[in-house]
């Protein structure tokens, strides 16, 4: 990685503490990004927070925050600001999944899934690009939002029906953040994953056998890559990193309202 693509970055990332967030939030840093590392599990955020600040390139604090609250997120943004300076870079990585079949869907599993996925992403705009705004424009580069999407917005999958309605808000999100955010110079982009190994896929393996629609753990990374993958494999947080790298650089700069697909050609088929 070139350790100054993303030098003078000061980046906000939710659900950072683990999986692809953490991974994200170390590659911004190997970059020479400055970091947040807002999660609900504030221990582990600093130990993410500490970890990069051990590398010695860019720097790293740590916000226990949910996601889901109006004031976590502005409190967020302003430790942010108040430890590096300003935020150039928003990243709405933070969710989660509880598959139901389409009768067995209560409101409890709709609101969970629907204010950690889509209003928290909602939440976390709204209050980066208050700041932003205030900030005043950056005489050569755009600010810019990052949503985390997925592969369930455009492949509506049986067993995770309230999933599949988060990430169509999220992609709903992006282009209309896209729209009306584009007259402060900030711009709205995200990426899809596929199937990435990490703890929240790890749960959904599990959930899958316990609501009977896989038989053994396993199965369903098994099925995906036999059926819907064109590249054989299922994905590493390390898959990731590169073009969530790309969308917080400059390299970026002329994008806006694109949600880009890092699912091994799942979306193809």
């Amino acid at each position: 990685m070139d350790p100054n693509r993303l030098k003078g970055k000061n980046i906000l990332i939710t659900g950072a503490a683990r999986g692809m967030g953490e991974a994200n939030a170390k590659a911004f840093a190997a970059q020479g990004a400055n970091v947040c590392i807002g999660d609900l599990d504030g221990d582990q955020a600093q130990v993410v927070a500490d970890a990069i600040n051990a590398e010695g390139n860019g720097k790293a604090i740590a916000v226990k925050m949910d996601v889901t609250k109006r004031e976590d997120n502005a409190a967020a943004v302003a430790a942010t600001v108040e430890a590096f300076g300003s935020i150039n870079v928003g990243v709405f990585n933070a969710g989660l999944n509880k598959p139901r079949f389409f009768m067995d869907i209560d409101e409890d599993n709709w609101d969970m899934i629907m204010n950690v996925n889509t209003k928290a992403m909602w939440l976390g705009m709204q209050e980066t690009a208050r700041q932003m705004i205030a900030q005043g424009p950056m005489e050569d580069h755009p600010y810019k939002l990052i949503n985390v999407g997925s592969i369930a917005s455009r492949k509506p999958l049986v067993d995770v029906t309230v999933y599949c309605t988060s990430k169509y808000g999220c992609l709903a999100l992006t282009h209309c953040g896209a729209i009306g955010l584009a007259e402060h110079n900030i711009t709205v982009n995200g990426y899809a994953p596929g199937v990435v190994v990490t703890p929240l896929w790890e749960q959904l393996d599990k959930d899958l056998v316990d609501i009977g629609f896989k038989e053994k753990e396993g199965q369903a990374y098994d099925d995906i890559v036999r059926d819907a993958l064109q590249i054989k494999r299922v994905s590493y947080p390390k898959d990731i990193v590169g073009t969530a790298s790309f969308l917080a650089s400059d390299d970026s700069d002329y994008m806006t309202g694109q949600m880009i697909h890092i699912d091994g050609g799942w979306c193809i088929q």
